[in-house]
């Protein structure tokens, strides 16, 4: 079974070099065999599934609604009806995830990540909680000492992808 990478992040405006950013992580993520899972919505989850889904990777979406409406790159879709809470099953699903920017809802994740001992990557540069948890990490200090060895930090998209892949107790087949 292959690899399951999570791409948490922002669900709202996000800037043209996230939109990169997230694009070439994606586009990783195919490249490597892994599967992409997201949220299903708009903003960091469209642009990673868009560079999965045009580099001929498969994409799922862990939709917060019932509906079955996702960003167009999605090509298997499940509908939770569970709002926030199914940040839960995002994480639970994913053999690593990678953080790009993001708010409270990314915010979750990371912690649910640590809770789960599910490896947890942000992206440094990206902005948002990406950046909170970065600027938390000087050399090779945590000022958080319980997310040492929890969360790592990436400076680039295949960096990220390259931590995700070799932090899970998963093989690709």
């Amino acid at each position: 079974m292959p690899i399951q990478i999570g791409v948490i992040g922002a669900g709202g405006d996000i800037s043209d070099h996230v939109k990169d950013q997230a694009e070439e992580i994606g586009k990783l993520i195919a490249q490597k065999g892994c599967i992409l899972l997201c949220g299903g919505l708009g903003s960091v989850m469209e642009y990673a599934a868009k560079g999965a889904k045009t580099n001929n990777g498969l994409t799922v979406g862990i939709l917060p609604t019932e509906e079955k409406e996702a960003n167009e790159y999605i090509e298997i879709l499940i509908p939770t009806d569970l709002g926030y809470s199914r940040n839960t099953t995002v994480v639970l699903a994913s053999d690593a995830v990678i953080a790009i920017n993001g708010s409270t809802g990314t915010l979750s994740e990371i912690a649910m990540a640590m809770n789960y001992k599910i490896p947890a990557i942000v992206l440094k540069g990206s902005g948002g909680v990406a950046d909170l948890f970065s600027d938390l990490h000087t050399g090779d200090e945590w000022q958080l000492p319980w997310s040492k060895d929890k969360i790592q930090i990436a400076t680039t998209p295949e960096e990220a992808v390259n931590l995700a892949m070799k932090m899970t107790k998963r093989k690709i087949e």
